[in-house]
């Protein structure tokens, strides 16, 4: 029996989470920490069936603080990762192979990692090709659905314009609102100094870390509505300037978390993924 977390700490836990599943969620978290970097949350320890996490103390999101996020954001993923698909090693402790998972505690997808040279090649075959299997697999999917996702993935080099041969960038993976809390106490100015009283800081949880494209998390942002968008847009752009069309490429960039949640959930998700399915493909 696993003894109970000590005061001060949030336990997340699944007696029969998949082999390794805290392990690499650990692995990722660390993976994400980089200097001028957002902040995320401090690992405590980590079992194969828990995960102990600083337990955060939530904060109304300023604008300030949303601005400042952007920024650090941009630095997270200009940081980089080997190769679209790559993912923390040994180094970040996590030894077992590339990928992770995807999705609820309770029912995450399996989500291929490995090492791809182009975004458009790691789109299809590492997310959108898989995510269709499984929607087959749960009777979700079919054939129509088979048919424009083929057509979508043939799309992708066009589809993407003048990102198709961007360098991969390090990403949370799984930025909807959610997976960004918003807490008190801001980070001091320099050694020494004491946060501003009354500063707001946005504090990232929940990755599904890997090598990507910069647009996939702040698709996801604009996905489920991240407070303050437009404030996280600029303070990303100060530090790094988004390619020219990024603004059509946003539903391109939601299209698997949006089949992750046709695949899970089904309901009105499934005719909104074949709508846009179609969309893409035309």
């Amino acid at each position: 029996m696993t003894a109970a977390p000590p005061s001060g700490v949030f336990r997340k836990a699944r007696a029969d989470a998949p082999d390794g599943f805290f392990a690499r969620e650990a692995a990722g978290l660390d993976w994400l920490r980089v200097p001028g970097g957002p902040r995320v949350v401090g690992v405590s320890d980590v079992g194969p069936g828990h995960l102990d996490l600083e337990r955060l103390s939530p904060a109304a999101p300023t604008v300030a603080a949303a601005r400042a996020f952007g920024g650090t954001l941009a630095v997270l993923h200009d940081s980089g990762a080997g190769a679209f698909g790559a993912g923390p090693g040994p180094a970040w402790g996590w030894p077992g192979t590339a990928g992770g998972w995807f999705g609820p505690l309770d029912d995450p997808l399996p989500m291929p990692g490995g090492a791809w040279h182009s975004w458009p090649e790691f789109y299809a075959e590492a997310r959108l090709l898989p995510l269709l299997d499984q929607g087959r697999a749960r009777g979700v999917l079919g054939d129509a659905d088979a048919r424009l996702v083929d057509a979508v993935c043939s799309a992708l080099p066009r589809l993407a314009g003048p990102t198709a041969d961007d360098e991969p960038a390090r990403l949370h993976g799984d930025l909807w609102s959610g997976n960004v809390l918003w807490v008190d106490g801001g980070r001091a100015a320099g050694p020494g100094q004491s946060p501003p009283p009354g500063a707001v800081e946005a504090v990232l949880i929940d990755p599904a870390a890997h090598g990507g494209h910069r647009e996939t998390d702040l698709a996801m942002l604009a996905l489920f509505g991240a407070p303050h968008l437009t404030e996280i847009l600029a303070g990303y752009q100060e530090v790094h300037p988004l390619a020219r069309g990024w603004q059509h490429r946003v539903r391109l960039h939601q299209l698997y978390p949006l089949a992750v949640h046709a695949v899970l959930f089904g309901g009105s998700y499934v005719p909104e993924t074949r709508s846009l399915l179609a969309e893409l493909a035309a």
